[in-house]
């Protein structure tokens, strides 16, 4: 009972698309993608930076 069934959530996805039109639906999925790869990228960068510190730090050390 606490689990939802394949009908469950066929009946769900059905409902969120009359209510919000594929259409927009199509803009959300591809907003969230937008997001989630500068959030990516941004990670990066950030090791990015801490790594350039760390061998910064290191070689001041060595000299």
């Amino acid at each position: 009972m606490g689990m939802m069934s394949i009908w469950h959530w066929a009946i769900l996805l059905l409902v969120v698309a009359l209510v919000f039109g594929t259409g927009k639906l199509k803009n959300l999925g591809k907003d969230l993608g937008t997001a989630i790869s500068g959030f990516k990228a941004g990670l990066k960068e950030e090791n990015n930076q801490n790594s350039d510190l760390t061998v910064s730090k290191h070689e001041g050390q060595k000299e």
